[in-house]
């Protein structure tokens, strides 16, 4: 919550909204969208794209968190394998413009080395398109892969996880993630 002073003594409380949304196959997807929260306390609980009626939902946030696994390694499009890669083009028509949009991805850096959350950059690219505005790029240097779709310039476009080959690194990478979040999204 968001105190404003205006006048004298007059207070004004205003109250910003962050969702987190998940789609999942195997379940870890959701595990980190739980412990995310758990670091974001002023967020939204995590829900499910299985559970979302309609994307114009998204527009109820002033900022939302969005985790996206990547099965579909190599592809050019629906790369995710999830419910998200349903609902892409219906993001890409939302009107965004003033939402701070983070995205986190699990993918396997060892045996996916090529192809590393490469579904991180395809799901930006629908926020983009709706006029979002991207936050919680995350530095390339610390992590071990050949190549990802999400990488650009030298930044990840999201936060990448890898709970397969670095899921030791992974609580560090989320808590310094959710750290930067509080930063960029006001209301965290």
């Amino acid at each position: 919550m968001i105190m404003l002073m205006i006048y004298k003594r007059i207070v004004i409380y205003l109250t910003m909204t962050v969702g987190i949304y998940f789609a999942t196959t195997t379940g870890k997807t959701e595990d980190i969208a739980d412990r995310l929260h758990d670091l974001l306390a002023n967020s939204d609980s995590p829900k499910d794209l299985a559970d979302l009626s309609d994307v114009n939902e998204f527009l109820n946030h002033d900022g939302i968190i969005c985790g996206i696994p990547t099965w579909n390694t190599g592809a050019d499009s629906e790369r995710s394998g999830t419910a998200w890669d349903a609902l892409l083009e219906d993001i890409g028509s939302l009107n965004m413009t003033g939402k701070k949009v983070a995205i986190f991805g699990l993918g396997d850096s060892s045996t996916y080395t090529e192809n590393f959350c490469d579904a991180i950059e395809e799901l930006h690219s629908y926020f983009k398109k709706a006029g979002a505005s991207m936050v919680g790029y995350v530095s390339k240097d610390s992590y071990t892969f050949d190549e990802s779709k999400s990488v650009i310039g030298n930044m990840f476009c999201g936060l990448p996880l890898d709970e397969d080959s670095e899921s030791d690194l992974t609580d560090q990478r989320l808590s310094e993630w959710a750290d930067q979040l509080k930063a960029e999204i006001i209301g965290l």
